[in-house]
């Protein structure tokens, strides 16, 4: 089975969701940062930081010339941090070395610092209009389900070739069919309650064999008490300083379990998120 273009495309046209990053005027650039914003971290919270980011930093030089502190500073509660120094890292690459321009070719954005495979194709796609398969979970799924009939598996080295014979031949259309698949997974062919009825595409596989259950366990991720909400509570106290702290400020930011409290200062300091004084005090990246 595959997935009726038409159908889905429809459907798009007509739903789609106004989010800032699809709008004309958003630069390669801006669609880069919220691809590296959206990972793993839902639009609701992404979209007013990205807002501010764009204002503040509007092209990659921007970026460049403010301080690794500014801009974990700027990113907040968003989560996994390490992608904001990496978002510095490539703004100066693309800076000195791409004329201030995100490149469209995949593999010259896969060679930039902090860009995978899926942010690569994201942006050759939703920036520049290519016909790249741009597969994440939300793909994944939709085509699991609907053209094979099954609960999506492990990611594979498949899922691109998978993804890629579905798209349209011409290239505006596989863009946007791209983008209209992605967002099929995202709101209606949900992993826990996929909404059947409000589904454009007139057949789906899965549907068709009586929906079976995943034969893969997936781990529930959990927050409370972990060695990320450690790390968060000790980063939450740098960026609210203005200058490097003394140890125990850090101490009374974590008090549950200092075994752990000093694991997650180890492994901040190995990302390079903060840094030590040579008088033993602590600070976000580049104040120390």
């Amino acid at each position: 089975m595959s997935i009726d273009a038409r159908a889905l495309l429809g459907w798009f046209d007509e739903t789609a969701r106004d989010l800032p990053w699809r709008a004309p005027e958003a630069t390669a650039w801006h669609i880069l940062m919220s691809e590296i914003m959206l990972q793993q971290t839902p639009v609701v919270r992404v979209e007013p930081i990205w807002r501010e980011w764009v204002a503040r930093w509007p092209v990659p030089s921007a970026m460049a010339a403010s301080s690794q502190a500014e801009v974990l500073r700027a990113w907040g509660k968003l989560g996994y941090p390490r992608r904001a120094l990496r978002l510095h890292e490539c703004a100066r690459v693309l800076a000195t070395e791409h004329g201030d321009e995100v490149p469209s070719d995949v593999d010259v954005l896969l060679s930039l610092p902090g860009i995978g495979a899926y942010t690569a194709r994201a942006v050759a796609c939703f920036a520049y209009g290519q016909r790249v398969p741009v597969v994440d979970t939300n793909v994944r799924r939709v085509v699991a389900r609907a053209v094979h009939g099954r609960e999506p598996g492990n990611p594979s080295s498949r899922d691109l070739a998978e993804t890629e014979a579905l798209l349209p031949v011409p290239v505006p259309r596989a863009a946007r069919f791209s983008a209209a698949l992605m967002e099929l997974g995202a709101l209606v062919c949900t992993a826990r309650n996929p909404d059947c009825a409000r589904c454009p595409l007139p057949g789906c596989a899965w549907v068709d064999a009586g929906k079976p259950a995943s034969e893969v366990v997936r781990k529930v991720q959990k927050y409370e008490g972990t060695d990320r909400q450690a790390r968060g509570r000790l980063l939450d106290v740098l960026r609210g300083a203005s200058g490097p702290v003394e140890r125990v400020r850090l101490d009374l930011a974590w008090t549950r379990d200092p075994g752990q409290r000093a694991r997650a200062l180890d492994s901040l300091l190995v990302d390079g998120l903060i840094e030590q004084t040579e008088d033993g005090l602590f600070a976000l990246a580049g104040e120390g």
